[in-house]
């Protein structure tokens, strides 16, 4: 198959189902008097939540899908806008960079503002098209990018950050992650589901940048320091395609993954921050081949096509050295049921030993809906530990699985869903179901494919609806306690609050 994955890592069942992916600056945010420590997702250091929205499918300058990301500063300081047509921000917009694809947050240089990590998977670095590349925007007292450091650019190439050479299709910035280890230490982890290596198309590869210095190695599943990595490099295996991380350990995704003569079964490998030379150590491996592992592998159910991950304290714990984590298994089949998809979660203790705690899928006992074909119930995961540092329950963990191939009446096909289900006790205690309608406010119309977009806070899940009608198209935050059908009690929307109208897939990353 090779390059014939461009948009995807589920191309082989539902490439549309990434097809997501203005340019204008908007009112500068409040100055504060320095960047306080601790406090997520503030750009501008004020001790305020900031939020950024992307809508990777913009147009900029006349340029389709070049991409956007909008900013919106807490406590009603202004919003802006960042594109690659403004002189701060390397690079020119072009055809279908996507700008924006994939976002993360974390303070890269430890001064306490907030820095944000923006994808670009389909940037064309010289005359190779789709090599892709990552911006790390820092924040400041006057806001993101504002400040006297200048963006930081990963992309391949002899003497840049990467390293290596710049080749087509590799994606760069497909995935990324980032945070701080439980030493206090920076991190940022970037896919590059795409790399070749030799002659294997699309091996992948993921790179970990470290610490303040950001030094940068790059890991796939042929490397060897520190023990080996889970899997071997193939054709197609697409390693780096999704990523998840916690002060503990990380894990990443390879949903192309064969498993003996079973193809795209997909698999996930986790690894923990210590270092030996720069690169992180390999613990082991995930895969429905294993004993241990519920479910059996099978053609196209793309095991950790989506991956998330929080940090875990069982009961009779001092410390949180432990995670969840959460796979998506959106191939799945049900019986006879194609492609209803399904969940699993695994807890990962400090030593690397992993157990299965958890299978969800719409036919559990007591969660909402019902399974169905084509839901691709687990394509996109966010979950959250709003309280890491005490032992956790079904309340304090909780995961919100997209569904985005879910129907409502045969006029509104792949109208799609959210799950919110709890991490710790059984899944249908206390999960509830939203969709357009019914408690997300846009209306119910075919193709919205709701479920695609989701982003965790501690304090709001943010669902994103970048497609349907174009007046419900918005990013909803909702608390993690929402009850079945209930209301947001956060909007965004192009148009209001300072946001520029118009846009083509608004909301389609949020962070």
């Amino acid at each position: 198959m090779g390059k014939t994955w461009r948009r995807s890592a589920a191309a082989a069942i539902a490439g549309a189902f990434l097809a997501w992916g203005v340019g204008t600056g908007g009112t500068p945010a409040a100055a504060a008097v320095a960047c306080p420590s601790g406090v997520e997702s503030d750009f501008n250091g004020d001790g305020t939540r900031d939020t950024a929205v992307a809508d990777p499918e913009a147009t900029v300058d006349g340029v389709a899908k070049a991409g956007a990301v909008h900013v919106v500063y807490g406590g009603g300081k202004g919003t802006t806008t960042l594109t690659q047509a403004l002189d701060a921000v390397p690079g020119v917009p072009e055809t279908g960079d996507q700008y924006g694809y994939s976002m993360a947050v974390y303070d890269a240089d430890l001064d306490g503002c907030s820095d944000l990590v923006v994808g670009a998977p389909y940037e064309d670095i010289g005359t190779e098209p789709d090599s892709g590349a990552v911006h790390v925007l820092y924040g400041s007292t006057s806001g993101l990018n504002a400040g006297s450091k200048p963006v930081k650019e990963f992309f391949q190439g002899t003497d840049r950050p990467l390293g290596g050479g710049a080749e087509a299709d590799d994606w760069v910035g497909y995935a990324v992650a980032a945070g701080k280890t439980s030493s206090g230490s920076p991190f940022l982890l970037i896919g590059s589901p795409g790399e070749s290596l030799g002659t294997t198309e699309d091996a992948g590869a993921f790179y970990y940048v470290s610490g303040t210095a950001q030094n940068v190695v790059m890991v796939h599943q042929d490397t060897d320091v520190a023990g080996a990595v889970s899997g071997t490099a193939e054709q197609d295996d697409r390693f780096g395609s999704s990523l998840a991380a916690t002060p503990t350990h990380f894990a990443v995704g390879s949903p192309g993954e064969a498993l003996g003569s079973v193809t795209f079964a997909g698999g996930v490998g986790y690894f923990n921050h210590t270092l030996t030379s720069g690169y992180p150590k390999p613990l082991g491996g995930l895969g429905q081949d294993q004993d241990t592992i519920s479910g059996a592998e099978e053609v196209g159910d793309q095991f950790g096509d989506a991956i998330s991950m929080v940090p875990y304290r069982p009961s009779g714990a001092t410390s949180t050295t432990e995670s969840l984590l959460v796979v998506g298994v959106p191939g799945e089949d049900l019986l006879t049921t194609v492609d209803a998809g399904a969940v699993q979660v695994f807890r990962i203790t400090s030593s690397g030993s992993f157990s299965q705690t958890a299978w969800i899928d719409q036919n559990t006992a007591d969660v909402h809906e019902e399974a169905e074909a084509g839901d691709l119930f687990g394509k996109r995961l966010a979950a959250v530990n709003v309280s890491p540092n005490i032992t956790s329950t079904g309340t304090t963990t909780r995961v919100a699985i997209g569904v985005p191939g879910e129907e409502w009446a045969e006029d509104n096909a792949d109208k799609g869903g959210v799950q919110i289900a709890p991490l710790v006790g059984a899944p249908g205690a206390s999960d509830s179901w939203i969709d357009p309608g019914y408690g997300i406010p846009s209306a119910a119309a075919p193709r919205m494919l709701t479920g695609l977009a989701l982003g965790a806070t501690p304090s709001l899940l943010y669902v994103g609806v970048p497609y349907g009608p174009v007046e419900g198209r918005a990013v909803y935050g909702f608390p993690w306690n929402v009850p079945a059908g209930g209301a947001p009690t956060q909007t965004f929307k192009p148009g209001e609050g300072g946001i520029p109208a118009g846009g083509v897939a608004f909301g389609a990353t949020v962070r």
